[in-house]
């Protein structure tokens, strides 16, 4: 069954003003879109433009639903069912976003929007429901707490944010500007996605297409950016692939290859990125998420950002316990080290096949 096919589900808050939810129509965009630029509590990912494309390029069904009160609109939930044979079937809030689940005007509404997403996970026969949610909503439901966010007010000047990281990690940054590396801004994701994928085959995960980076590039436009470092000689050796969103700065997707190491090129990578952001007036540098106890969590600390552990909550259908679809999962190990070993035209080609389903 459709989110189309639903009919609208009532609820009567402390208000007296009963909720209205509803999917989402083509022409409630522009409403979404403000709606999401305004709520204090919504991210990047509550965007409608993710809609579609998780649709488009991924082939994921999306149910996307508006609460309303008299016919405004008081509130948004982005899912997507993602169906695979080797990772289940779910329904989530949202497939490859670090967060997610409900905005509402008040807890009333939020309230409705996940028993409504509840019920349309059991509709629709998924084996489990997943809200990405950056703070613990509901108490009694199964959670899991592997991934933590990174996040730090930039400074107003470029030497505050420099002086802000420890000293050793900051002396890894001034070595690296002391280099003659440089940074560029791509128009396209050439140069980006060769080192992405040079970086997810060392590290036997499959990567997700070119297509959809360049996706990501149409649909947001100047909310999303291209930074890529060049060595000495002019070769690039690491890059980033950033949203924007209000007056935060979010790396999301990156890639290098083993030379940048030796230039510390991803240090200086994020810290072009951190001064670029300082310069525009921008007032919060999102790292992205990690898990814990692995190589990326620890560069993170070392810049001196703290963790907040993010509340992925679950409703459980037909399964005992919660997905673990990550590569910390100790059955992924033979797969992972086989994949390593795969030519990178063979990875290139099938990786994305697979990751699509992962979310």
């Amino acid at each position: 069954m459709n989110a189309g096919d639903l009919p609208p589900v009532l609820a009567r808050p402390a208000t007296g003003v009963p909720v209205t939810v509803r999917p989402m129509l083509g022409s409630d965009e522009t409403a979404w879109e403000q709606y999401v630029a305004a709520h204090p509590d919504a991210t990047f990912f509550h965007r409608p433009g993710w809609r579609r494309l998780l649709h488009d390029e991924m082939r994921h069904r999306t149910h996307y639903l508006v609460a309303e009160r008299q016919g405004r609109l008081v509130g948004v939930l982005p899912l997507a069912e993602v169906r695979s044979r080797l990772f289940g079937h779910a329904l989530t809030s949202i497939p490859f976003a670090v967060y997610g689940g409900a905005l509402g005007d008040d807890a009333a509404v939020v309230a409705v929007l996940d028993r409504h997403a509840v019920d349309l996970a059991r509709d629709l026969g998924v084996q489990h429901l997943e809200l990405r949610n950056r703070t613990p909503a509901h108490p009694d439901w199964p959670r899991q707490e592997l991934y933590v966010s990174f996040r730090r007010t930039i400074a107003p000047e470029p030497e505050a944010n420099l002086q802000a990281i420890p000293r050793k990690q900051r002396a890894m940054v001034r070595k690296a500007m002391g280099r003659q590396l440089r940074s560029e801004i791509d128009q396209t994701v050439d140069r980006f996605f060769t080192l992405y994928a040079d970086n997810q085959h060392r590290h036997g995960t499959p990567p997700l297409s070119k297509r959809w980076f360049a996706a990501l590039r149409s649909e947001f436009g100047d909310a999303s950016e291209v930074l890529t470092v060049l060595s000495p000689d002019g070769r690039p050796v690491s890059s980033v692939l950033s949203f924007y969103f209000r007056d935060e700065v979010l790396p999301y997707y990156a890639g290098d290859v083993p030379a940048a190491r030796d230039f510390a090129a991803n240090d200086f990578k994020y810290w072009e990125l951190m001064r670029r952001a300082c310069e525009r007036g921008l007032r919060t540098f999102d790292y992205g998420r990690s898990k814990r106890g692995t190589g990326s969590f620890d560069f993170k600390k070392n810049w001196g950002f703290e963790p907040t552990t993010l509340s992925y909550e679950y409703v459980l259908f037909k399964r005992g316990t919660i997905p673990q679809n990550n590569p910390a999962n100790p059955k992924y190990r033979a797969f992972i080290g086989l994949w390593r070993h795969l030519p990178r035209t063979v990875v290139n080609a099938v990786g994305p096949a697979i990751v699509r389903h992962l979310g």
